[in-house]
């Protein structure tokens, strides 16, 4: 059996409710964020990321991104899931990740609300990126992407509301979680405001 038919095989279980969620929704939008998906896929695979084997999301959500209308199977896909190497280091991602799953969710549920309405994959990018915000690096870093300007396109393409409130330039994950924050989650800033705040030059500032 090839690749391909692995690869279909292993996720049969999931092939029907994809189709049905890959009706509707905007042609143009999706392969956007289908060519995200790849540059950050490409970028997991050769190490260059935060994110586990499935990138933060179900083998459900992975498999339509991967293998939706209009996009083939990569050769970077095929080489992952056929690689042995790294996965203890993937299975330890997605354990971190599960460890975290409440805050991931929190973020998620931010980008979410702030989706540009477009298409499903719109949801699917927030998990991702909900994913990478867990790491230690910035985010553009941990999602594996050539620069901070490169990020910024995402998230304004999928959470253009939320773009717009960072009028400032912050630092984008320190920017989740003052929203978070301001929403009365767990995740207090104890400055009055950013301005007097000591810790200024870690939520502003360039990101080399």
């Amino acid at each position: 059996m090839n690749a391909v038919a692995q690869i279909r095989q292993t996720f049969r279980p999931f092939f029907t409710p994809m189709l049905t969620l890959m009706t509707g929704g905007s042609d143009e939008q999706r392969s956007k964020n289908q060519n995200w998906f790849r540059l950050i896929l490409r970028s997991q695979r050769k190490g260059r990321t935060s994110l586990p084997f499935f990138l933060g999301l179900t083998p459900t959500d992975f498999y339509w991104m991967a293998v939706g209308r209009r996009y083939r199977i990569h050769d970077e896909l095929l080489q992952g899931i056929k690689s042995k190497d790294t996965q203890p280091v993937e299975d330890t991602r997605q354990q971190l990740l599960d460890m975290r799953e409440d805050e991931w969710v929190e973020i998620r549920d931010l980008l979410v609300s702030h989706r540009a309405g477009l298409d499903n994959s719109e949801i699917t990018m927030a998990g991702i990126v909900a994913a990478a915000c867990l790491g230690g690096s910035h985010l553009w870093r941990d999602l594996g992407m050539p620069d901070r300007a490169s990020l910024k396109d995402l998230l304004a393409g999928n959470f253009p509301s939320l773009v717009t409130l960072n009028d400032r330039d912050m630092k984008w994950k320190k920017f989740f979680y003052k929203q978070l924050c301001e929403l009365g989650g767990g995740y207090v800033c104890r400055a009055p405001s950013c301005d007097v705040c000591s810790a200024y030059s870690d939520c502003f500032g360039p990101e080399d």
